[in-house]
């Protein structure tokens, strides 16, 4: 199987590349060949511009490509490198299917449950339109609508809504874990907000069953099937660790420091990923509790 992966040195796509390798052929679309080269360990072939003749000898397209959300404050530019790194290749690569003669089966491309925006305790799946009008779903909203115009009898649309994906070596857990270690950790602010989460090796395994599930189309949450409050995370994370989580870090102190990007830690959803479910998907981290305690031993 011919694989084109956007966003292949991210968290994400190098465990996803790891695991593809062995069994297909894989190209990677990248601003940085030279830096791609010293991530990526497997073999794979390296491009920095795309053209249709790429998008035509592939069986998928796995768009996972865009600047991370919650690694710096939302200036007016930050904002506009989190939308533009997202919607433009999604654009670039929507024009290059519909124009191909030969187009791929499958474009699986990213996005996040950040769509839904902040959310009650009521549980969300991919049915629900009752979507909160911020930041982050406008820059879902746009992101989905430019993948889902790639759509056709030949090609099959999958859209990732990924949750909070937890691995130790990066992303929000490895950012935690010095705190907590030091016996610093605990709540966010009310710790009420629920927290939708998914164990890196369950994100995985989740693109390979949509990869062999051609029913999967659309949205697709990427969450574990037990979302948790963020009090009930923290204590987990404090457990696991065998450290105390009495500490809590007050909402205005968040809103100081990162202003509005606070809201990703002040706010949450209830996410479940019902179609995944429903498609014979097994989660092999469903809990908190199993997810922290593999990562961490």
């Amino acid at each position: 199987m011919n694989i084109l992966i956007t966003g292949g040195t991210g968290l994400i796509g190098q465990q996803l590349i790891k695991s593809l390798s062995q069994c297909s052929v894989i190209t990677v679309l990248t601003r940085d060949i030279s830096t791609a080269e010293k991530t990526l360990t497997c073999k794979v072939a390296l491009i920095d511009k795309l053209t249709l003749a790429d998008i035509e000898k592939q069986d998928a397209v796995i768009n996972l490509a865009g600047e991370p959300i919650a690694d710096k404050r939302w200036s007016k530019s930050q904002k506009e490198a989190i939308c533009h790194s997202r919607w433009k290749i999604t654009e670039q690569i929507t024009e290059f299917i519909n124009i191909a003669k030969n187009p791929p089966s499958l474009f699986i491309s990213g996005s996040a449950i950040g769509i839904y925006g902040r959310q009650t305790h009521c549980a969300i799946d991919e049915s629900f339109t009752d979507h909160h009008q911020e930041f982050t779903h406008e820059v879902c909203a746009t992101w989905e609508r430019l993948a889902l115009a790639a759509e056709s009898e030949s090609t099959r649309v999958v859209l990732l809504r990924t949750g909070i994906v937890l691995d130790k070596r990066a992303g929000a857990l490895a950012k935690m874990l010095l705190p907590f270690k030091l016996g610093l950790g605990g709540k966010i602010a009310s710790g009420q907000q629920i927290m939708s989460w998914i164990h890196i090796e369950d994100m995985i395994a989740a693109i390979l069953h949509i990869l062999k599930t051609p029913e999967l189309t659309g949205p697709v949450n990427l969450t574990a099937k037990f979302p948790v409050t963020n009090e009930v995370f923290s204590q987990t994370l404090a457990s696991t660790l065998n450290r105390p989580s009495f500490l809590f870090t007050p909402a205005i102190v968040l809103k100081i420091i990162f202003g509005e990007m606070a809201d990703l830690l002040l706010f949450g959803q209830n996410v479940i990923p019902e179609k995944l479910n429903r498609s014979g998907f097994t989660f092999k981290y469903p809990t908190i509790d199993l997810a922290l305690k593999n990562l961490l031993k």
